[in-house]
């Protein structure tokens, strides 16, 4: 892997350690953009690279007492499902599209990161479930993550927080323990249909595994305002680019419906 891609992979883990999401939603991009590999296989690796980094940053969390084992419980298996639903789905999309839907996926965490939310009440006690409201954001979670290799943490934080009663810290620590676990179900059910490079998937679960210890480390210390304004201007950019890449996707299906009696 080259140096760039290597620096990238660092900068994965880091927003996975400070923002309990965001890995996969730029690995995809550097595995198909940097190192320049097709979207079906970047998508596969990208879950495989995710799921460890997520889980170093999980024991990281749980160490540091920012981890809620009942939330975990009530999120994870809807996720696992929709995940396990969303590899088989993605078989059946071409490549162009899936990037497409990704680069939209990108744009609307984006537009939530950029959402101003007044803080949290002192009263809200944690545990509280909205049960509904968790099990569907759990399932589309684990939906977006089998079929595109997004983990889906700008949506599992603020579920956790909006429905599930927890201080943002706790999010994030479950957060990561969620994306692990939905990110090893989406990455066995591509297993064996996808060929892998294991080596370029162990350098970069190196790095990211750095950048998840040094972002975990970081989350008392960097304002969490800033630094969600500034990813979403980032996800913007990136995701208009996919977007534009990817093009050729509508004018295929726009001359076909034009055409149609």
């Amino acid at each position: 892997m080259s140096p760039l891609g290597l620096a990238l992979g660092l900068l994965v883990g880091v927003a996975l350690g400070l923002l309990g999401g965001g890995g996969s939603i730029l690995t995809v991009p550097i595995f198909v953009y940097v190192v320049g590999m097709e979207a079906k296989p970047a998508i596969a690796m990208s879950l495989a690279v995710v799921g460890a980094a997520s889980l170093l940053g999980a024991v990281s969390h749980l160490r540091a007492g920012n981890m809620n084992p009942k939330a975990i419980l009530v999120f994870a298996p809807p996720a696992m499902l929709g995940t396990f639903a969303g590899t088989h789905l993605a078989a059946l999309l071409p490549s162009a599209l899936q990037l497409v839907l990704f680069g939209a996926v990108m744009l609307a965490a984006a537009l939530m990161m950029l959402r101003d939310r007044k803080p949290e009440p002192a009263t809200q006690t944690v545990g509280q479930f909205q049960m509904l409201p968790v099990l569907i954001a759990g399932t589309v979670v684990g939906l977006l993550t089998g079929l595109i290799g997004v983990g889906g943490g700008f949506l599992i934080v603020p579920a956790l927080v909006l429905f599930g009663g927890l201080p943002m810290r706790q999010a994030v620590g479950t957060s990561l323990a969620v994306i692990a676990l939905n990110s090893f179900v989406g990455f066995t059910g591509y297993l064996g249909h996808i060929p892998m490079d294991w080596v370029l998937i162990g350098a970069f679960v190196f790095v990211a595994g750095l950048g998840i210890v040094i972002g975990s480390s970081l989350v008392k210390r960097v304002s969490a305002t800033g630094l969600k304004r500034g990813f979403a201007v980032f996800l913007v950019v990136v995701g208009t680019f996919i977007l534009y890449q990817n093009r050729s996707i509508f004018a295929q299906v726009l001359p076909s419906q034009m055409q149609s009696p």
